[in-house]
């Protein structure tokens, strides 16, 4: 075999940066480098140090909400939808490259019956009734010493792997 052969084969066999599979390999440590993972966890206490702050982790502000007793976290919910839509709306108009070597792009969401939608916010609400807690600031709680929380991340956790396991198996 020569040398423009072995190219042209495995030139053919390289993922395309539009395929699923580009898109879907994480990024090496190496790649970003360990400057881009200090960022990352400085960002992370950032976020950590603003949502204590903001008494998102309140257990007594999110009864309040689930009992309709305040506006509190109703306002920081709304917030955080009108930033996440801006910023998707900038992404799209920005055409941003993303850190998989490809454009972001937002795949499209179909309603469908909305049972899915149903199921998995009762559940994720239940959840989050129960233990007091919304999975995003499970570590932040558990930063902040209040370390019951590890086994809501426990059980996250395996929410999270059962669901993977069902996934092939259930209505899409």
């Amino acid at each position: 075999m020569t040398a423009g052969t072995a190219a042209r084969t495995s030139a053919a066999h390289a993922p395309d940066a539009h395929t699923t599979e580009a898109r879907a390999r994480p990024i090496a440590p190496g790649a970003r480098g360990v400057r881009g993972l200090v960022l990352y966890l400085v960002m992370g206490i950032y976020f950590g140090i603003v949502i204590t702050k903001a008494e998102v982790l309140s257990w007594f502000r999110i009864q309040e909400m689930f009992r309709f007793q305040s506006f509190h976290m109703y306002g920081i919910i709304a917030t955080a939808i009108l930033v996440a839509g801006f910023s998707a709306a900038l992404l799209r108009r920005a055409r941003l490259q993303s850190f998989f070597e490809g454009p972001v792009e937002i795949a499209p969401k179909t309603l469908g019956s909305g049972v899915r939608y149903l199921a998995g916010g009762s559940v994720f609400g239940l959840g989050w009734a129960l233990t007091g807690a919304c999975p995003g600031p499970l570590l932040a709680l558990i930063g902040n010493g209040i370390t019951v929380m590890l086994v809501a991340l426990a059980s996250a956790a395996a929410g999270t792997w059962v669901y993977g396991y069902l996934r092939p198996r259930l209505p899409h």
